[in-house]
């Protein structure tokens, strides 16, 4: 069996005893990494190097690496026993690299003359676009773009918080520490004794929390204006929600978008179209569907369609821009039958 020995974070100030007893407690074969020199001298083993593909390393192996380093070959290496556990490695591992970035961010400050210039109000629509980027990136269904994209805004949220650090407010540990704080003061029923049955009541436990949290701010707190329409329509209904507004199921909420297109059959004017555009956020917040996120999907598969249309309509020698709707519209069809 592997034993995978954890480091810490990869300086010798930080080489947690326990590594140093596992280590001394192990006859090897060591394999390890490039190391910090002190590191090396502070433990005092012959290592062979570990391999770039974690896979290929024997059995019976000792790996002595630093956490973040360790952590992906505890994930290659399923069975391998960990020092120390592996949520404990996993934990660690996360910590040590969002404090690399963390780094990067303060020598990014100091040293970038564009990111030395800039301040919370000239960051934040950088935030802004980076946010919907990742609803786009989730929409699209690539895991290796969701973690392009979620790596972005999370640079966002380094880099304000290094801001906030800098006028001598909340560094990122205090910014990490009042979240966590907050997520556990709003999940009762995994870290009380409270009770929820399904999503449908965590939501109402959770908007509960936040109205006690703030008793002064109505129903329709944190509603900030600057949302785009379909976010800010989910919010206000699940703020609504939360005071016992809300439609009982899915078949009710279907039931009120069927009479609002009613109404825009007979008169499409802004004030009906707002209302069925409106009563369709409320038939996906009931079937659980994030509004935002379907749309953008919708519109990703309506683009696709469109541009397949045209190279169809290409490839049999027509210009579909040319087209009349109804021509146009046949070869949507043919596409999307195809």
């Amino acid at each position: 069996m592997i034993r995978i020995i954890a480091l810490g974070p990869g300086d010798p100030e930080s080489v947690p005893a326990l590594a140093l007893e596992a280590i001394h407690g192990s006859t090897g074969p060591f394999v390890a990494p490039d190391l910090d020199p002190a590191v090396g001298t502070l433990l005092g083993i012959a290592h062979t190097r570990l391999p770039d593909d974690p896979t290929g390393i024997a059995d019976g192996s000792v790996v002595v690496a630093p956490d973040p380093i360790a952590h992906a070959v505890a994930q290659a290496h399923p069975d391998a026993m960990t020092t120390p556990s592996r949520d404990v490695l996993r934990a660690r591992a996360i910590g040590a690299r969002v404090a690399e970035l963390a780094v990067v961010a303060s020598r990014l400050r100091a040293e970038c003359p564009w990111d030395r210039v800039q301040t919370a109000a000239t960051i934040v629509p950088h935030t802004v676009e980076e946010a919907f980027e990742v609803a786009e990136a989730v929409a699209d269904g690539d895991p290796a773009h969701q973690a392009d994209e979620i790596g972005d805004l999370l640079f966002q949220s380094v880099f304000l918080s290094a801001l906030l650090e800098e006028d001598g407010h909340a560094d990122l540990a205090t910014v990490a520490r009042g979240q966590a704080d907050k997520l556990i003061s709003r999940h009762p029923h995994v870290y009380g004794d409270q009770a929820a049955a399904d999503a449908g009541a965590v939501v109402d436990i959770w908007e509960q929390r936040k109205r006690a949290e703030r008793p002064d701010e109505g129903i329709f707190h944190e509603l900030p204006p600057g949302l785009p329409a379909l976010a800010y329509a989910a919010k206000a209904q699940k703020r609504a929600a939360s005071a016992g507004f809300a439609f009982a199921d899915v078949s009710s909420a279907l039931d009120k978008l069927d009479e609002e297109v009613g109404e825009v059959r007979a008169d499409p004017s802004q004030h009906e179209v707002g209302d069925v555009i409106f009563a369709a956020v409320a038939v996906a917040r009931a079937a659980g569907v994030d509004p935002e996120i379907a749309v953008r999907a919708a519109a990703a598969r309506f683009r696709e369609r469109v541009e397949g249309a045209a190279a169809m309509a290409a490839e049999a020698g027509e210009d579909f821009e040319s087209l009349g709707p109804d021509a146009q519209l046949q070869w949507y069809q043919r596409f999307r039958g195809r």
